[in-house]
């Protein structure tokens, strides 16, 4: 058991660079921000991916706000409050989203020319408060599959922008068991 520990202890130490290392490192390409030599992913495709969660989560404020208005029924006001919950945290979602993106040097795409195409999810109005409660439980289990195949492509190679996505994820499970738990009681 002590062997193995000295042979992780020699491992983690084969990681770690002294302090003048450190600080030579740091002072190369200061240009570019918070994105080091250490950073492994591949930026612009880290980028790329960021842009089309951006884009899926603005489609998602749009749909839960028109949802939010235009739910009727007797049903109505405690989906209305649900609608409007949700469209608030996608857009504190798309926020995140868009730092992270300039974080990494990449500028956030808001253009509304092509944001239903960049979108993961659809932009599907519902005609009933059912139908709608169906549209965005989709849409949330789209998000939910696709946070879940960024986080395993970034593995260790961006931590931050994995950490974030995980935090994300977890948010959207809520929101698809929100749903579940509406549609349930229709």
């Amino acid at each position: 058991m002590k062997q193995s520990t000295n042979k992780t202890s020699a491992a983690n130490a084969a990681v770690l660079s002294d302090i003048q290392t450190l600080r030579k490192r740091a002072r190369k390409n200061i240009e570019e921000g918070a994105v080091t030599m250490g950073y492994g992913a591949d930026r612009k495709e880290v980028i790329r991916l960021l842009n089309e969660a951006l884009a899926t989560e603005l489609v998602c404020v749009l749909r839960y706000k028109r949802h939010y208005f235009m739910a009727k029924g007797i049903n109505s006001d405690s989906v209305k409050a649900e609608f409007q919950a949700h469209a608030t945290e996608e857009m504190a979602h798309a926020d995140r989203l868009a730092k992270r993106i300039t974080e990494l040097g990449g500028e956030p795409n808001f253009s509304p020319d092509g944001l239903s195409a960049r979108s993961h999810a659809e932009y599907v109005e519902g005609d009933t408060l059912k139908s709608m409660i169906k549209e965005d439980l989709i849409a949330e289990r789209i998000a939910i599959e696709s946070y879940r195949e960024m986080v395993i492509y970034l593995a260790e190679h961006d931590p931050t922008t994995q950490r974030m996505l995980k935090e994300i994820l977890a948010m959207e499970e809520e929101h698809a068991d929100d749903l579940a738990s509406l549609l349930a009681g229709m």
